[in-house]
């Protein structure tokens, strides 16, 4: 089964507004969630933060800077991460194969589990995911293909539509780049602050920290 930050983020847990904490925010945070899931956050008297998260195949991190808001905080990463990118590779020919389609991190090495779709003229896309081997059309498929895009579902990573032309060749390569893949930008994201805990919102959902007393 794949983790996902979507994942991560999909159990909502419902709140009232929150109160003014009888202490100051900082310390040290672990993640309420489920035994699959480990996530400690601390906050920092001088303003800084770090983060981490692990969920099955996820793992993240992040430090920055956090700003007081009236009773909420807000969290900034510095430096801001430099997202991971899909880059298309010069196509190969290949004899007897339709198509063929191979990812890989850039010191060649495959990657597995990367979710495409691949478009036509007419008719349904076909989706499919990766092996480290590569992956290869039907050769039942009569369908010449247009266009595709790829997604690394573990961080979320989005390729932009690629155009296929197979008069060129037929066996496609792409890169991803991973950059800082593994650090989150938290981009201001708002955390209330009760006492003892901090409800970190995220991705559409909530992440509940409680405060680790030593």
């Amino acid at each position: 089964m794949r983790i996902t930050c979507g994942f991560v983020c999909a159990s909502l847990l419902m709140f009232s507004p929150p109160a003014i904490a009888d202490k100051g925010p900082s310390g040290r945070y672990r993640l309420a969630g489920g035994p699959d899931v480990a996530s400690e956050l601390a906050i920092k008297p001088d303003g800084r933060f770090e983060y981490a998260l692990s969920a099955g195949a996820l793992d993240e991190h992040a430090e920055g800077h956090w700003m007081a808001a009236g009773t909420t905080l807000q969290l900034f990463t510095d430096p801001k991460p430099i997202t991971a990118v899909f880059s298309k590779q010069p196509t190969l020919k290949t004899d007897g194969e339709k198509l063929t389609l191979r990812v890989t991190w850039p010191n060649g090495r495959g990657i597995a589990g990367v979710d495409f779709r691949i478009g036509f003229a007419e008719g349904d896309p076909v989706d499919g995911y990766t092996q480290e081997y590569g992956w290869s059309l039907s050769p039942d498929e009569t369908r010449v293909p247009l266009w595709i895009e790829l997604v690394e579902p573990i961080h979320g990573v989005i390729s932009p539509r690629f155009s296929l032309d197979l008069r060129k060749g037929s066996a496609l390569r792409f890169v991803l780049t991973p950059n800082d893949i593994e650090v989150f930008d938290f981009q201001g994201a708002q955390v209330d602050v009760f006492p003892d805990q901090l409800v970190v919102h995220r991705g559409g959902g909530v992440l509940k920290y409680n405060r680790i007393r030593d």
